[in-house]
């Protein structure tokens, strides 16, 4: 049995921290950059997310191959994350740097950068996320290691949400859009020192029990995802997640300036959100290990509902501390759920690494786990898609008053949409996911046996 040491396990969690920090950035507060402070149009923006996700989306499984097949005395993850990272970073900067150019030269700048920030983010991410199965084989153990990034990544998204925008006004002095290209800029250090700690600390102790390497082509890919049952159940699970997820995110910052009318109420939503998400998610082995996976699943779909509800019909009352603490335990509220599901995730997958293994005799860690980008991608087009669309269709206007159509538009977008991919995000869980109880332990007790 492999295990690994407690700082390899926080220096793995670095890596976490510094590749969302990126991705918090640009998930949050990429849409209200380019809408509010470059006044492009939402539907140009909509149709952007939708196509460079989906574009980046599709290339998620080919690097999945790239990495299985790659053989390096580093092995086969931590180069790629190393490159990956640097491309990233640099991208990352030229993301929020406006350049002055005219109309058409700027759409074609901003539809650019966002492709290739898209694409080198995939080159980190993928093999990043596929070390998780390779780095321990105990079942609890696995439990741990796999919620460590998910903390720090939290983390992320929580500094992320709380001083974001604080700090684009303190960086640009009065100047938003200097404020975001410095800010961009400091993310990218970050990310790149956070980076050097995983490469240099963090090492593969699992290897295939078959005890040979093999090369994986696309026709085997095809086949490995297509005998995997269990994948496709975990693959539409993350979808709706995400979907839920990176729309309420994503669009918080619109829900709160229009449709609350105080713009700087998202800091407090997303405060709450990351200490939730970081609640749920060291609480997550303590209540899977008590209750059992499937209860702590449960609350991962209702907890979201009610918070959503709140969301789409609530009145905040007018007294300021009151509304405070209606929004903050909101977002809580909604978040819990998103912790509680950030780690019953990457442990599913993991395990339906070894359900693979179990079924097929081959051990396709970054296959897998690059199908889990695949669909975070996918949700991102999908979520950019819907608020950019939505905000065309319910006539959006741009740094100004709403009209009420407008604002409940914004309600439906930021709390009704959600709701119903929580809905059917548990609905599925419950009808069709298999590896729990005694079927996953027939599966560890077999390839045990190996």
């Amino acid at each position: 049995m492999q295990r690994l040491t407690w700082p390899s396990r926080i220096s793995y969690g670095v890596g976490a921290f510094g590749k969302d920090l990126v991705y918090a950035i640009v998930a949050t507060f990429y849409m209200f950059y380019l809408t509010d402070i470059c006044k492009i149009s939402p539907i140009f923006v909509g149709n952007l997310f939708l196509v460079a996700r989906i574009f980046d989306a599709v290339n998620d499984p080919i690097m999945g191959l790239i990495v299985d097949n790659t053989h390096t005395r580093w092995g086969k993850f931590r180069p790629w994350i190393l490159l990956g990272t640097l491309l990233n970073a640099i991208v990352l900067f030229f993301l929020f740097f406006n350049p002055g150019l005219d109309a058409g030269q700027q759409l074609a700048y901003i539809a650019v950068t966002y492709i290739l920030w898209g694409v080198t983010y995939t080159l980190m991410d993928i093999p990043y996320w596929s070390m998780v199965p390779a780095l321990t084989d105990d079942e609890k153990e696995r439990d741990t290691i796999s919620v460590i990034p998910r903390i720090f990544a939290s983390a992320a998204w929580m500094l992320i949400g709380y001083l974001g925008l604080p700090l684009v006004k303190l960086l640009g002095a009065g100047s938003q859009p200097l404020g975001f290209t410095r800010l961009g800029a400091i993310i990218a250090g970050i990310f790149f020192l956070c980076s050097l700690v995983t490469f240099f600390f963090v090492r593969e102790q699992v290897s295939p029990r078959q005890g040979k390497r093999e090369h994986t082509s696309v026709r085997e890919m095809l086949r490995i995802l297509g005998k995997n049952d269990q994948v496709i159940v975990v693959l539409v699970l993350a979808l709706l997640f995400n979907l839920s997820f990176q729309l309420s995110n994503g669009f918080a910052v619109f829900y709160f300036k229009y449709a609350i009318g105080m713009q700087d109420l998202v800091s407090c939503y997303l405060l709450a959100a990351g200490i939730a998400q970081l609640a749920g998610l060291f609480g997550y082995p303590f209540f899977a290990a008590k209750f059992g996976r499937k209860a702590v699943f449960s609350a991962t779909g209702i907890l979201p509902v009610a918070g959503f509800l709140v969301l789409l019909v609530a009145r905040f009352p007018a007294e300021e501390t009151l509304r405070w603490w209606s929004i903050f335990l909101t977002g809580a509220v909604i978040n819990l759920g998103i912790g509680f599901s950030l780690g019953i995730l990457t442990v599913m997958l993991a395990d339906v690494v070894d359900y693979g293994e179990f079924k097929l005799g081959t051990r396709n860690e970054s296959i897998l786990f690059s199908t889990q980008t695949f669909v975070v991608k996918l949700a991102g087009a999908l979520s950019g898609f819907i608020s950019g669309a939505g905000l065309s269709c319910i006539g959006f206007v741009a740094d100004a008053v709403q009209s009420p159509a407008a604002v409940l538009g914004i309600r439906v977008i930021m709390g009704g949409i959600p709701i119903l991919f929580s809905l059917l995000y548990l609905v599925i869980y419950w009808r069709f996911y298999r590896l729990n109880g005694s079927r996953l332990q027939e599966v560890r007790a077999a390839l045990a046996g190996r």
